[in-house]
């Protein structure tokens, strides 16, 4: 068998699969094997790297060179010039900054300098298809020794308690209470459920995909550690069906757990039995609280339950359940293999560890990134994420997708943690965080996010059925320029009744980004109600289009592109649009090539 000299890894994540990846590797396959080098490089398939800006992404190793946008008609140079010459390619080396230095490695990028991966630190790694490479990594690690020394259960869940974890699904709660609770409590047939949130259903949210597309049996192996800790018997992985490459790579993973003994019967020849199931979900965002997700693996309609009782009393077909998410459970071989103490110092006194967030918006590193709690928002958004590309000021962040607030430019350095986001009117969330300049509307901003809570609500109590939609139609009659000052109020009376009497959080956290931009950008709500503008020139009912006389030479492109008809003029002389026929589209402007025409 030859020594494997090379290794070409190759990301397969959503993001650079659409962008051609398994066609990259291909060509690589192709292109190694017209080499004779088929036999010493491998070509690995692995997980998210987490820029994703520069996807698609080839790291080549032990060099580390990383290159970035690579194409298949790429392939035949690096594999010629690199893996048979030496010789790196630097015109596909990830370029740092606008024409900066070439850095060969992904680690000296300043996008993961400030980095510290716990949740992803198999991801872009490993090959998420190979449970060998897993084990390799230290994988089944830490259920091998609780299995092997006969850990007591309670073990196992005091140093849950110890790291200080907290769930990263959103709401926060301790990770190891919640543990305690399901442990304590009394299953009439003994059966208890460890269950799996993967339904992953805020816009612009992509980091528990990336973990499973990525290191699907670090997920396995903590929820086989939750069961033994808790006394779980049967598990399910609740996934979005949207995420064919997720789905894909866990069923597998589940099928190598099974045949090495690592699900099932008797596992690793101990007397403690747990599988593993997966139910796939059609894509509605309430089924990201936990007891509509369990109603919705029952087989019915996910819809939410009153609480109490609590899962961790009666859940899913009424038995003891637990349930994190994909994030929380990537952390726990982590703390046991390290210990709790080693986790518990990364962090801040009362959000331990790190968090994942998945940054996307107006910024110039899309991706995902990995920072220990307590990192400020300034640091993710310039040192990480390069700042705000164009020139353009940052003007706020949206964190905790639907249910979060915004948070403008003025507390760019507030530190990123449960409790200081709390403070100033947002959350954490699930980690999506989207970064906003100067050219957004901060009342559309609240509106769109409105928007999408009225079309997930399940409909079940009236509060969250009726008082979204009115917030909505209230948001809606102010970009288009009909709102009043009485409005504003209604607005705020009608966000309070609604936290205060939804049945559950998605109700309840709707309000968030209305009253977070009511808070920041009231002057944006005044100026659409009193002067009817809109700031950032966003609201298409109160923005107009207008030629400027000086600067217009009468090139007629703008009357020519215009859909409607609403420009009129003579050649080389003025034009002018009538606002009775514009439809604001904006084609004249963007066909300007004087930039005489504004948005106003």
């Amino acid at each position: 068998m030859s020594r494997i000299r090379s290794h070409i890894m190759v990301c397969c994540g959503t993001g650079c699969t659409s962008s051609d990846s398994p066609k990259i590797i291909d060509a690589f396959e192709e292109q190694l094997q017209k080499a004779k080098l088929d036999k010493e490089v491998k070509v690995v398939r692995t997980g998210c790297f987490g820029l994703c800006a520069i996807g698609p992404i080839v790291m080549i190793f032990p060099e580390g060179a990383c290159y970035s946008r690579v194409t298949p008609e790429d392939v035949p140079e690096i594999v010629h010039e690199h893996l048979v010459k030496g010789r790196i390619v630097k015109r596909l080396l990830h370029m740092e900054g606008d024409g900066g230095d070439a850095v060969t490695s992904l680690a000296d990028t300043q996008f993961y300098q400030h980095q510290q991966r716990i949740a992803l630190r198999n991801c872009g790694v490993i090959d998420p298809e190979s449970i060998d490479e897993y084990i390799g990594a230290d994988g089944y690690l830490a259920l091998g020794n609780i299995l092997e020394n006969k850990v007591d259960p309670q073990a196992v869940v005091d140093a849950i308690k110890a790291s200080g974890l907290r769930g990263r699904g959103g709401a926060g709660f301790p990770t190891g209470t919640k543990w305690q609770f399901t442990k304590d409590a009394i299953s009439p047939d003994g059966i208890k459920y460890v269950c799996c949130n993967a339904d992953e259903g805020d816009p612009g949210a992509f980091m528990d995909r990336s973990v499973l597309e990525g290191d699907p049996f670090s997920v396995l192996e903590a929820m086989t550690i939750a069961a033994y800790a808790v006394g779980g018997t049967d598990g399910y992985i609740y996934v979005r069906a949207e995420y064919p490459i997720a789905v894909k790579r866990l069923q597998k993973a589940i099928e190598e757990a099974r045949d090495y003994g690592l699900l099932g019967k008797n596992i690793l020849g101990s007397d403690f039995s747990f599988d593993i199931e997966l139910r796939l979900g059609a894509g509605a965002f309430v089924c990201g609280e936990e007891t509509a997700l369990m109603t919705s693996i029952e087989g019915h309609r996910g819809e939410p339950r009153p609480r109490p009782p609590f899962p961790a009393v009666k859940g899913l077909f009424q038995r003891p359940t637990l349930l994190n998410n994909v994030e929380t459970y990537a952390n726990i071989t982590w703390i046991l293999n390290h210990g709790a103490a080693e986790f518990a110092a990364i962090g801040t006194e009362k959000s331990k560890g790190t968090k994942v967030f998945a940054l996307g918006g107006k910024i110039t590193n899309t991706g995902l990134v990995e920072v220990p709690m307590g990192t400020t928002l300034r640091t993710i958004v310039e040192d990480i994420g390069g700042g705000v590309p164009g020139g353009k000021k940052f003007k706020a962040a949206q964190t905790g997708g639907p249910s979060g607030g915004c948070i403008p430019a003025q507390l760019i350095d507030t530190p990123i943690d449960y409790d200081s986001l709390t403070a100033i009117g947002s959350m954490m969330g699930s980690g999506g965080l989207i970064v906003m300049d100067e050219d957004n509307c901060m009342v559309d901003i609240a509106k769109f996010f409105l928007s999408f809570i009225v079309d997930e609500s399940c409909g079940k109590c009236a509060p969250c059925r009726i008082g979204t939609k009115r917030l909505y139609d209230l948001l809606c009659k102010i970009t288009d320029g009909n709102g009043t000052m009485e409005d504003l109020d209604t607005i705020e009376e009608l966000c309070y009744h609604l936290k205060e009497s939804a049945l559950c959080a998605l109700g309840q956290s709707a309000p968030n980004p209305v009253l977070s931009t009511l808070q920041y950008f009231r002057e944006e709500y005044i100026s659409h109600v009193v002067d009817k503008k809109c700031p950032a020139g966003v609201c298409k009912n109160l923005i107009r289009y207008y030629i400027q006389p000086d600067k217009c030479r009468g090139c007629s492109l703008c009357a020519r592109n215009c859909p409607a008809s609403a420009i009129t003029g003579a050649l080389k002389a003025t034009y002018t649009i009538d606002m009775t026929k514009c439809i604001k589209c904006g084609v004249c402007m963007s066909n300007c090539r004087f930039d005489a025409i504004v948005k106003m």
